[in-house]
């Protein structure tokens, strides 16, 4: 039997599955494909597959993953979620712009409750789109928006990819979510900056008188959903709970408010609430356990050493970091990313602190480098959950992305030029 080397087999493993990316088999299968023929190239049996899959799925940490995709499924289906886009648009209508800028302060605030970005852009994408062209914006621009907006759902704590992270590097998860806020708020507002722009140069949402009464009628009626904020806020930073017991206490809250409060979640609805979320969690855990899988091939392969090498030969510490930085743009834009995540943060994390670069500050210039992946084709998660949503082809939210990408990477350069924005409250 005609044998070959392991280096062999892994190019033809690689070309074979590039082929099949080219001819269309979904990102997660062409990894899944790669990690599982290249596990048994570098001598591992199936059954160390499977042990590998489990093994890395069996963590407390990660048990916060499904309780806050199930928190953002409450919110929407209980009514909190329109309560908080009705108080955005009351006080930014003023503005040139207001309501699409209200969208992404709507997901910002979604996002402080959910953790989830393609929870964000389903969610709020059901609300605040059909609002948006019933106020004349083009359709193909409110449901780019949307998408846009969607990525703080990674940024601003609670964030399922913070704790992914901190699974991955072995970084505090509360740590990460105090360094979350400002920068997640500075990428907020480059996404309202894009926002601005569009809708002045088309001529979308033209300011609307202000009406005090109503703004502050509209706090009181988006209670409910601020004080889920602050209940995280408390419980998480004041050290009360983990932030896995927080979802915990969170999805609580909002099954119990949306079902005795504002009694839009009916007996009959909760089943289906948890469908949904354990639909969205079913494609998320295989994602995480065919990443460690890869981690692991990628570690026998000696792929750790040789990126730090390649990354490390550039010499000084702006081109360095420029690498890592382009690395995650490249990566973001072709993988899911909590497969980026696992495989790369244990990759780069050390080369930036070898050069001088704080974990923690680090850490939210990786994860808001990955939010434009969200938004970047051809992968852009948040561009194919917009067009699930809304029916408009994929390819017709691209052309509005240009203002939104400058608007998040001049907040990414101050994230990363100004590490007190990470750092302050950790």
């Amino acid at each position: 039997m005609l044998e070959i080397s392991q280096d062999i087999a892994i190019w033809i493993i690689t070309i074979f599955t590039g082929s099949l990316f080219v001819l269309g088999m979904p990102i997660f299968l062409c990894v899944a494909f790669w990690a599982t023929l290249a596990s048994v190239a570098v001598g591992f049996t199936i059954q160390n597959i499977g042990i590998t899959s489990y093994q890395g799925l069996e963590s407390y940490a990660l048990l916060a993953m499904p309780l806050f995709i199930l928190t953002g499924d409450l919110i929407g289906a209980g009514g909190i979620a329109k309560k908080l886009s009705v108080m955005a648009r009351r006080f930014l209508a003023p503005l040139r712009g207001g309501l699409s800028m209200a969208t992404i302060a709507t997901c910002s605030t979604f996002a402080a409750i959910s953790g989830s970005n393609s929870a964000t852009v389903a969610t709020i994408g059901r609300i605040m789109i059909p609002e948006m062209k019933n106020q004349g914006y083009h359709p193909e621009f409110a449901a780019t928006t949307c998408a846009a907006g969607g990525i703080v759902g990674i940024l601003i704590p609670p964030s399922i990819l913070m704790i992914v992270y901190g699974f991955s590097v072995n970084v505090s998860v509360l740590d990460l979510f105090k360094a979350g806020v400002l920068p997640g708020l500075v990428v907020s507002l480059g996404l309202a900056g894009g926002a601005y722009y569009s809708s002045a140069k088309h001529d979308f949402g033209r300011p609307e008188k202000f009406v005090l009464t109503a703004a502050l009628r509209s706090i009181w009626d988006a209670k409910l959903g601020l004080f889920a904020v602050a209940l995280i806020l408390v419980i998480v930073y004041g050290g009360i709970s983990s932030p896995t017991e927080a979802s915990g206490i969170a999805a609580a809250y909002c099954l119990i408010a949306g079902s005795l409060l504002t009694r839009q979640i009916k007996l009959g609805d909760i089943p289906k609430i948890f469908l949904s979320s354990g639909r969205v969690n079913g494609l998320l855990a295989p994602v995480v356990s065919v990443s460690i899988v890869l981690q692991q091939v990628f570690s026998i392969l000696n792929m750790r050493d040789i990126i730090q090498n390649f990354v490390l030969s550039f010499g000084s510490y702006w081109l360095i970091l420029g690498a890592m930085m382009f690395s995650l743009v490249i990566a973001g834009s072709i993988m899911e990313s909590i497969s980026i995540t696992i495989i790369l943060a244990p990759i780069l994390a050390p080369i930036a602190v070898s050069i001088g670069i704080n974990p923690v500050h680090f850490a939210l210039i990786f994860i808001v480098g990955l939010s434009l992946g969200f938004v970047t084709p051809p992968f852009g998660l948040d561009l194919f959950v917009a067009s699930g949503i809304t029916g408009i082809p994929y390819d017709k939210l691209i052309k509005w992305l240009p203002p939104y990408l400058i608007g998040i990477c001049l907040a990414w350069l101050v994230v990363v030029m100004v590490p007190w924005l990470s750092l302050v409250f950790v």
